[in-house]
């Protein structure tokens, strides 16, 4: 048997959001994506990509 509040959460309407505060998210989302790109890789990330792929110091001599 389906209980009370089963039968609420299957008859309630999904929440939606207007066009402005979608909008505003969707500015917010890529200025913080573009923050992030901006930021760079790390020296210590980069040195370990190197060492992985072969092409430190020590593989070129």
């Amino acid at each position: 048997m389906e209980s009370a509040a089963s039968r609420k959460k299957s008859e309630a309407k999904p929440a939606k959001l207007g066009r402005e505060v979608q909008a505003r998210l969707g500015q917010q989302l890529r200025a913080m994506y573009d923050d992030v790109v901006n930021q760079g890789v790390p020296d210590r990330f980069a040195d370990l990509v190197s060492r992985l792929d072969g092409t430190d110091n020590k593989d070129k001599h």
